[in-house]
């Protein structure tokens, strides 16, 4: 059994569910409150409204879904674990179909393809850190989700030889690259165009699969329209992010040159083998070159880091092992080879890093976790049950009583246009605080209620997430976007923005710290606040209340 692909698979799924079903405490990471971005938009998918046409998502719709069909089915699952985990029940199956088909021909091979997919997909885990305390990465869900997908795409290139599942796999993979993240269809595009342009797949089998995703799309269209309000929310982004590719190249290269400058080498060492062993002289050669994995790598590593220009937080260049297995095991009959070590030596450079940092990453995460406290967060529900260190613990309470009772300080920080810390979200201590100020909100909406009589309708917070109207079970309004980022991912005021606004009861201003980012959300929707009371709610918290 230990030497069965499928079993690792059925036993991995059977771990998943039980994560799913125990009230697991996970250790807080950086970025977290990322996680509640999806947490909003299951949450409004479930009460009737349609990503891209009821409200604004910097992302494709597939993993919103998924998250909310798991959601319905483990209502009290930890969101980390169910975000992360949202797109497993379509990735899961097509592992076991390529499973199975390399099985027919190696069981070790199809194994070594099975293992490290199920190791980079287990945990919210990034293979770059943002934070030196350990914890689990609440941010990122969405590339982790493509960098997964790519691998499975190119596992489908490199090793499926039956032609009905190739083009079957291809399409579903391409299909759910195009509905999770486009960014991750055009890397995708790519590594199919190459394979029909190398002989690894025809021509005509690539426009079939083609062809079954049009149709797949355009099914939807007809049903829903998603599919045209997803591409004018892609433009809308392009827009917004102008930036040229190269500065973006030359971060992916600096951020991870731990396999960056390894694959050079290796790219530069297989170059020699091919030259040294006599260049093609025909046609028919050179193809046979592009197919072979010096051709393969040097496209799947451009692809991959394109993929990674777009990204903040992904498991980086995880779809390079697909590619340097055949490699690997081609070098490693090469006996009398002079430069067998050096490739060898060179293929474990690649792929060692990303592998031990998710182990590294992990392993920290689960022990340091043994000796954290929990958050008082009594009211977050499965969004807080988070641990952190003790003194983090305490510092959050500390630096909520701060922001709350010496606001001026970073008033002037706001005139200067700069944040408290340049790292302000991704410092866990932050993190901590504001699950703290979330839980302030609450406490004081519902001693606002019971004093005033009134169940208010809904929320509209000025600032990145607003978890409160998942929390208190109320409505969020329609046409807004989901994770509001000045800049970034938020456009122009939308037909209905405002109306909708108005017709929400509570809009809210959180206050520790008051912040540039929140000013500029506040006077992008200041519109909406005609008219409005504006009330103390708590320390930490103005409402804007509608009369």
């Amino acid at each position: 059994m230990a030497g069965s692909p499928l079993a690792w698979i059925m036993a991995f799924a059977l771990a998943a569910v039980a994560g799913l079903i125990l009230p697991l405490r996970l250790p807080l990471g950086p970025n977290a409150w990322d996680t509640v971005v999806y947490l909003d938009a299951i949450q409004r998918i479930e009460l009737g409204q349609v990503p891209t046409i009821d409200f604004f998502a910097p992302i494709g719709p597939l993993g919103f879904y998924f998250a909310a069909a798991l959601d319905i089915a483990f209502p009290q699952a930890q969101p980390m674990l169910l975000i992360n985990w949202a797109l497993l029940p379509v990735m899961l199956p097509v592992l076991a179909l390529i499973a199975a088909e390399v099985s027919r021909r190696s069981r070790p091979q199809a194994l070594a393809l099975v293992l490290p997919f199920l190791l980079f997909a287990a945990l919210p885990i990034n293979l770059h850190g943002l934070y030196p305390s350990p914890g689990f990465d609440g941010y990122g869900f969405y590339n982790r989700h493509v960098a997964l997908l790519l691998y499975l795409l190119i596992a489908t290139l490199i090793f499926v030889q039956r032609r009905g599942l190739r083009i079957g796999l291809v399409a579903v993979l391409m299909l759910a690259l195009f509905l999770t993240k486009v960014t991750g269809a055009v890397s995708g595009t790519l590594l199919v165009g190459y394979a029909t342009q190398s002989g690894r797949m025809r021509f005509r089998d690539a426009v079939i699969a083609a062809g079954f995703v049009i149709l797949a799309l355009g099914v939807l269209e007809l049903a829903t329209g998603l599919c045209s309000a997803y591409v004018q929310d892609i433009l809308t982004l392009l827009g917004l992010n102008t930036d040229t590719l190269l500065p973006r190249f030359l971060t992916v290269a600096s951020v991870k040159f731990n396999v960056i400058g390894p694959s050079l080498l290796l790219l530069a060492a297989l170059a020699y083998a091919s030259w040294r062993d006599g260049l093609p002289t025909t046609l028919a050669d050179w193809r046979a070159m592009a197919d072979a994995p010096i051709g393969w790598f040097a496209v799947g590593l451009f692809a991959l880091a394109l993929f990674e220009t777009q990204n903040t937080g992904s498991l980086e260049f995880i779809g390079l092992w697909p590619i340097v297995l055949p490699l690997l095991l081609d070098w490693w009959e090469r006996r009398e080879d002079r430069m067998r070590p050096v490739v060898l030596v060179l293929v474990l450079a690649v792929t060692l890093p990303s592998a031990v940092i998710c182990l590294e990453r992990g392993m920290r995460a689960m022990m340091g976790a043994a000796t954290y406290v929990a958050l008082d967060v009594p009211d977050l529900g499965p969004l807080g049950r988070i641990s952190v260190k003790r003194d983090i613990a305490a510092r959050a309470t500390a630096m909520l009583d701060h922001y709350a009772t010496q606001p001026e300080g970073y008033r002037d920080l706001i005139r200067r246009d700069i944040l408290p810390s340049y790292t302000l979200y991704s410092e866990i201590d932050y993190q901590a605080t504001w699950m703290l100020e979330i839980q302030q909100a609450i406490t004081a909406i519902k001693a606002w209620e019971s004093a005033n009589k009134r169940e208010l309708n809904g929320f509209f917070t000025f600032d990145f997430v607003d978890p409160l109207n998942r929390l208190l079970e109320r409505a969020p309004p329609r046409v807004v976007p989901v994770g509001v980022d000045p800049g970034r991912s938020t456009p122009d005021l939308q037909p209905g923005t405002i109306e909708a606004l108005r017709q929400t009861d509570a809009m809210l201003m959180p206050k520790c710290p008051v912040t540039t980012p929140r000013e500029m959300i506040r006077s992008h929707f200041a519109a909406a606040l005609e008219g409005r009371e504006r009330i103390a709610l708590a320390p930490c918290w103005d409402m804007y209340l509608r009369k």
